[in-house]
């Protein structure tokens, strides 16, 4: 669309790994852009987007946390986003709505597990994004090689904008490469604006080549630049700041910042390549047409005394407060009853929200995370938002009977606002059991029951969450025949299943002609295969990567219903599941832990001992980082003991790799 309709207004989010110092930037964000009077700090808990009371009292980020910024006459929507693997979710809906990303990495370690993460998900919803490698005052802090690490870990054509004066502790500025200038911060002051400088003599043959190269990086995707280079004509710096907005928009290129938040230098830096290089709304690859009909998905939802707020991302024309609007994804009519203007735990009420706004609405009842809400029943329905898979079971159940009924609407509302957890009931035990991506964010949701729905739970211990599928294909042929007086129960069908590759899922499709079984049966046969598969028949595990195929069928004029090929159906997978070879998966964990030298051996050798398989060593400063595909049923405990293994010098983070299957000598125990 023609760019003078687009708003002058980004739509950001800050990701990176844990403790990268990323909620520390945005606050200095916060700050610098007048948002705040004062900087708050996560180790004292004084922090703006971390506003909910078990994220001051952790130190970490949990939820993500929208607010508005203006910077140099530019809206900034920002989206802080948490670090740790258990609430990637809230990283994914975030990036899924976002138009840009500043990504921190640490000036120590580098690309990290998490990071890594975030960047594919940032590839996957084709998200530009600039870098900003910070802690660059902490021993051990090299840029250069941070910026190696992108290019061979992330495959990014990562380009220094900057590069840093001083090293560690001396860290006290950056030169600019495109001005060719210094900025220097002579005190820790946030309130005191870097000074402009020369370049350092000693610095200035680096930043030549520097320069050098991120000009040809800029001019060879620009033919009119590119014919002028070649004749030996230098582009002027406006120029190649527009050439190189377009390369980060199209993804081409990922300019790389250098800074400390905690001691405030590079923050102004970072918030004019905001401006600068990251897109306005409709800009981006594959953005929404602006200026059409209403088009809007609601991203988050989260429920506090007020009532439900859905936050959404709006695509495409106007909503104003009191409007009706449809879910598109459930054909409902829906009445926005407030629109809200988000700042963190504050909210600005709005008469409207138009293209390219990211806002709270409140009076919507039945939307959920990944809806489409649209001026019309039949709109589009955009992308939605999937799930990462939940890892870990615990039951869960109230102190006393009084609470049945707290607990059961306070899980209703957790799994309502968070899309990873899930709730099942065990068919063997009868128990309520809560399932997610990790021991923490079951620990947080227990703690969400007491504090905010006023229910003491029961947890048991963590479960691995293991899965069942097939190994081989099978055909079986089912008859469900019912006679008890009156109108009886009939439907009889042939059911072919056959194992899908690993992360596909189940399938469902027929094959039924002629109407052997009349067309409004066979949904019924594909809800019955699905309720079946919640609990395999081998080991009572949710089913998963495989097809089921309806082939054939028979039908009663009378005695036939919806009802009787429903459980014909779910009777035919369980006798169709024991004869394809069904075996038990369970989660293989990408482990990485870093340690001291010292205690490498003994590090390696507790990893095999849990039944690891080690793939790599790299340095990283003065420490060893260790990588490792380890069955999550071994690493419960794992931090104490690691812990005492290095006398508390070393650490580990670990997320989901894949799905395997278990070995014999654990199929058992499984």
């Amino acid at each position: 669309m023609n760019s003078n309709n687009l708003r002058n207004l980004r739509n950001i989010g800050v990701i990176a790994h844990v403790d990268a110092g990323k909620t520390t930037t945005t606050e200095r964000i916060l700050f610098y852009t007048g948002e705040n009077h004062r900087i708050g700090e996560v180790d004292d808990g004084s922090t703006t987007m971390d506003f909910d009371p078990q994220e001051r009292q952790r130190g970490i980020t949990i939820h993500s946390a929208a607010t508005t910024v203006h910077w140099q006459g530019t809206q900034i929507n920002l989206i802080d986003t948490p670090g740790h693997i258990d609430f990637n979710i809230e990283v994914k809906r975030s990036l899924r709505v976002l138009d840009g990303a500043v990504v921190v990495f640490d000036g120590v370690a580098g690309v990290e597990p998490q990071t890594e993460t975030n960047w594919r998900l940032a590839d996957d919803y084709r998200v530009p994004r600039i870098a900003f490698v910070n802690k660059l005052d902490r021993a051990g802090a090299d840029f250069p090689r941070v910026v190696s690490m992108m290019r061979e870990r992330l495959g990014a054509r990562a380009l220094p904008l900057q590069l840093p004066i001083g090293a560690e502790s001396e860290f006290r500025g950056v030169v600019d490469l495109l001005a060719l200038q210094a900025l220097v911060w002579d005190r820790d002051d946030a309130k005191e604006p870097p000074r402009v400088t020369e370049i350092p003599p000693e610095l200035m043959s680096a930043a030549q080549a520097a320069r050098a190269r991120l000009v040809e990086a800029v001019v060879e995707r620009d033919d009119a630049l590119l014919d002028a280079w070649l004749r030996g004509e230098s582009p002027g710096v406006d120029a190649l700041r527009a050439g190189l907005r377009a390369a980060t928009i199209a993804g081409d290129i990922v300019p790389v910042l250098a800074g400390s938040a905690f001691r405030n230098r590079g923050v102004e830096p970072l918030l004019d390549a905001v401006v600068a290089y990251l897109p306005r709304p409709g800009e981006a690859p594959g953005a929404a047409d602006t200026q059409g009909p209403l088009s809007a998905l609601a991203f988050k939802l989260s429920a506090d005394d007020h009532g439900a707020m859905v936050f959404v991302r709006v695509y495409s024309g106007v909503l104003k407060r009191g409007d009706t609007v449809f879910n598109a994804s459930t054909g409902k009519a829906e009445r926005a009853s407030r629109l809200y203007e988000i700042h963190a735990d504050r909210r600005v009420e709005r008469d409207e929200l138009v293209a390219g706004d990211i806002a709270g609405i409140v009076g919507l009842k039945d939307v959920l995370t990944g809806h489409t809400l649209a001026s019309a029943k039949d709109a589009p329905v955009l992308e939605s938002i999937e799930a990462p898979e939940a890892v870990i079971d615990v039951a869960i159940e109230p102190r006393s009977q009084d609470g049945t009924a707290a607990l059961a609407k306070g899980l209703a509302v957790l799994v309502r606002e968070d899309p990873s957890l899930r709730l099942r009931q065990d068919t063997d035990s009868g128990q309520t059991l809560l399932s997610g991506m990790g021991e923490l964010q079951l620990e947080v949701a227990v703690e969400k029951l007491r504090s905010r729905f006023g229910v003491e739970v029961q947890m048991g211990r963590p479960q691995v969450a293991y899965r069942e599928t097939l190994t081989a294909a099978a055909e079986v042929h089912h008859l469900h025949r019912k006679q008890s007086g009156g109108p009886g129960q009939f439907a009889e069908l042939t059911l072919r299943v056959a194992p899908l590759p690993r992360g596909a899922g189940m399938r469902f499709d027929s094959t039924v002609v002629g109407g052997a079984i009349p067309r409004e049966f066979i949904p019924a046969v594909e809800v019955g295969v699905r309720k079946a598969a919640l609990a395999g028949p081998f080991a009572g595990y949710p089913l998963v990567d495989f097809e089921a195929v309806l082939v054939d069928g028979s039908h009663h004029v009378r005695d036939s219903s919806a009802l009787a090929f429903e459980l014909a159906a779910a009777a035919a997978l369980r006798e169709a599941v024991l004869k394809a070879s069904p075996v038990v998966l369970e989660p293989l964990m990408a482990v990485e832990v870093i340690t001291p030298a010292d205690y490498l051996g003994d590090v390696i050798g507790d990893l095999l001992r849990r039944h690891g398989h080690v793939q790599g060593q790299d340095a990283r400063g003065n420490a060893v980082v260790v990588t490792a595909h380890v069955p999550l049923a071994q690493m419960f405990g794992y931090i104490g003991h690691l812990r005492a293994l290095s006398s508390g010098r070393a650490q580990f983070t670990m997320q989901l790799s894949h799905y395997a299957e278990v070995p014999a000598r654990a199929a058992l125990a499984a």
